[in-house]
């Protein structure tokens, strides 16, 4: 089997970060959302893997390499607009032939794995298979209908009844069928060829589409609060490592990792927490569910619940910094300068709250 994962898009509901950076390279615990999409594949068993890119291709391609760092071997097929993700596997096809192969969406975090389902698809005679997840507001989804022996019925686009709860979560299985399906449907009203009426394609025409419900959680990072419980999940289950330097005026407290060369002075961190290469703590206080990204300083300032991409610089803060996403190489500092006032500069649909 190969890997398919998408990694195009302008990832515009994570702007302004996406304005300078791919939407699967952001960190979830100080690991890009791309790259453990690539292992959680690699750790399925397979290893030929096709990355869709777009406008951010440069970037993504000098973050993953030839995908020997991960024990893979990568293949880039760009994709010139964002016309759906049944268009992202069509211009694939030259890569996957005539394989069996997984598709997953390069900006989705996922308990567990995918090697109960690999293993499933390749044991049985489906042509393909969908990851369905119970979720409680299926009007927000794309949602399947399922017939009374299991396969898939219908498939739904954010439906105003929906007949289940069961939505669709960016990971899916296909035979060389999938092949034709694509090339019988039309764009969408949007423009796009869409995956879901290729996968009604293929029931339509008697294919045979089966479910895989997946029980643990499942997280699309698209936005900045499904990124920050993305990166509360997994450092949930994440243990603890200390890589740096800790001065006995310190403390730690629960899971905390500390990477290579990090500091932390006269400051306390409570897990779960991750702090990065080369970043220093200083007279402050990291709360739960924080990660802090490479080569950053935190100085007489207290954050919780947020994630700091690399070479940021937070200082002096009069009040605790939570909830929040701070991209890369930005300054938060508090003034001495009279009058008092706030001085900001802010990319575009950035969002501030101030007291």
């Amino acid at each position: 089997m190969k890997g398919l994962i998408l990694s195009g898009g302008n990832g515009t509901r994570l702007r302004p970060i996406t304005y300078t950076s791919a939407k699967q390279l952001v960190p979830v615990a100080n690991k890009p959302v791309l790259f453990r999409v690539i292992e959680t594949i690699r750790d399925a068993g397979i290893v030929d893997i096709g990355i869709i890119v777009g406008n951010t291709a440069a970037e993504v391609m000098a973050a993953v390499g030839d995908g020997s760092k991960f024990g893979v071997k990568i293949t880039y097929i760009q994709q010139d607009a964002p016309s759906g993700l049944a268009h992202a596997v069509k211009i694939a096809h030259p890569f996957i032939g005539d394989e069996k192969f997984v598709m997953f969406l390069g900006d989705n975090c996922i308990q567990g794995g995918i090697s109960g389902l690999i293993k499933q698809f390749q044991d049985s005679t489906y042509n393909a298979q969908i990851v369905l997840k119970e979720v409680p507001n299926p009007r927000s989804f794309g949602v399947a209908e399922l017939n009374p022996n299991g396969s898939i019925l219908r498939l739904v686009e954010k439906p105003k009844e929906p007949k289940s709860n069961l939505a669709l979560v960016g990971i899916y299985m296909f035979d060389s069928s999938i092949w034709h399906a694509i090339d019988s449907i039309k764009p969408s009203a949007r423009g796009e060829l869409e995956i879901t009426d290729a996968i009604q394609a293929l029931v339509d025409t008697g294919k045979t589409v089966f479910p895989y419900v997946h029980r643990g959680w499942w997280i699309d990072t698209g936005k900045k609060d499904d990124m920050l419980e993305a990166n509360r999940l997994v450092l949930d289950e994440m243990g603890e490592q200390n890589n740096g330097s800790i001065d006995a005026a310190s403390h730690i407290i629960g899971k905390v990792i500390i990477e290579d060369g990090a500091e932390v002075i006269n400051s306390t961190i409570r897990g779960p927490a991750i702090i990065g290469k080369g970043t220093r703590i200083i007279n402050s206080y990291v709360g739960p569910f924080t990660s802090i990204y490479h080569h950053c300083t935190i100085q007489n300032s207290e954050i919780e619940h947020s994630i700091v991409l690399e070479d940021c610089t937070i200082n002096d803060l009069p009040g605790r910094l939570c909830d929040s996403l701070i991209g890369r190489s930005v300054v938060v500092s508090r003034s001495s300068a009279r009058p008092s006032a706030y001085r900001l500069v802010l990319g575009d649909h950035s969002h501030v709250d101030v007291l």
